[in-house]
């Protein structure tokens, strides 16, 4: 119960200086043996009902962290000790870039929720590969069970009609360090980028993806992270493309631009904000609709990873009872503390 004591202390600051600041002193305390292994036994659940073979992968746990939190593939030691069973990095793009003007990360607490406007900014996948090839040598001699997805997109500068050339690089410069690839068209922060989302922009992004794909020894699993706010029509292109290219997953959902969930006062406070995407509670409702109507249209025959909206082991149940084969974290996270992962898989036990 420390923890709500010590968010109340954190939220007093920026947003985006807290998450390194936190961060960082996790790295230093996971520096020391001792106090590592202390954490991982109290914060990892070791229980084979919580494993799951998911995508062609052997998952621990079906607790995962979303793309975003861990961008640049820092923290990938440090994740692994709070239990998480996968962490999805990125999203990573060929080039470095900055990504938008600060502030771009905002607390809307009375409704457990967050809007940013981060902008893809990343350290770009050639420094990314390097920090992966390292993490998977050190994974080789610990023994660790995490799986690690990649999430890809696009530079800011980058035309929506040579957007494929981008997700094409960032495919080949990670197909041997990560476990699993998610293709992110649906941020809302960059701009055009939801543009893609549309069937014949989508087609030939994926398309191309998996001729390099099924052309190597081992493919790997291909996803699509799609947006919240897309309509019926559009999510029944999106099924029928999953199938015509074969997608082996979908992710659900992004974040939101929609502010209607918000109370009022969130809704005052977003306006000062301005744009961005917005994660957290209120997008539980729209992410599990969205899951369920994709379960449905797909026949269960793609898996899904849910997002958004997940804060206990009663919000993860609800979307692995909708459907879904696994979940995934993020603003939960900052809300529920570092031992969300834990707190989840604990409850999924017990049920």
């Amino acid at each position: 119960m420390i923890y709500p004591l010590i968010r109340n202390i954190l939220f007093q600051f920026d947003p985006e200086a807290v998450h390194h600041f936190a961060m960082h002193n996790l790295e230093t305390a996971c520096n020391v043996g001792f106090i590592r292994n202390t954490i991982k036994r109290k914060l990892s659940v070791q229980d084979s009902s919580l494993s799951k073979d998911v995508l062609g992968l052997h998952f621990r746990n079906p607790v995962g962290l979303g793309a975003g939190f861990d961008k640049n593939a820092a923290y990938l030691n440090e994740l692994d000790v709070l239990g998480f069973g996968f962490v999805e990095i990125g999203t990573v793009t060929p080039k470095p870039q900055a990504g938008n003007d600060k502030p771009r990360l905002f607390r809307l607490p009375q409704d457990k929720a967050l809007i940013n406007r981060m902008g893809f900014n990343n350290d770009g996948v050639e420094v990314i590969r390097k920090r992966l090839d390292n993490w998977n040598n050190q994974k080789a001699r610990t023994g660790t069970s995490l799986i690690v997805g990649g999430n890809i997109g696009k530079n800011k500068v980058t035309p929506n009609e040579e957007a494929w050339k981008d997700y094409d690089t960032c495919f080949r410069h990670l197909f041997d360090a990560v476990d699993y690839f998610v293709v992110n068209v649906s941020s809302p922060n960059t701009p055009g980028l939801r543009e893609l989302q549309e069937k014949d922009s989508l087609k030939k992004i994926l398309s191309n993806l998996q001729e390099i794909n099924q052309a190597k020894r081992a493919p790997k699993p291909l996803l699509l992270k799609i947006a919240p706010d897309l309509t019926t029509s559009q999510l029944d292109d999106i099924i029928s493309l999953s199938f015509e290219v074969q997608l082996n997953g979908l992710v659900a959902t992004n974040t939101t631009i929609a502010r209607a969930p918000l109370s009022a006062v969130s809704i005052k406070k977003s306006e000062s904000i301005g744009a961005g995407g917005l994660s957290g509670k209120p997008l539980q409702q729209r992410s599990t609709e969205v899951l369920e109507y994709l379960v449905k249209g797909t026949a269960h025959k793609i898996p899904i990873i849910a997002s958004g909206g997940i804060f206990t082991g009663a919000d993860a149940k609800e979307k692995l009872d909708a459907g879904a084969a696994l979940v995934q974290v993020w603003t939960g996270f900052i809300y529920e503390g570092p031992a969300i992962a834990r707190n989840i898989c604990k409850y999924l036990v017990q049920q």
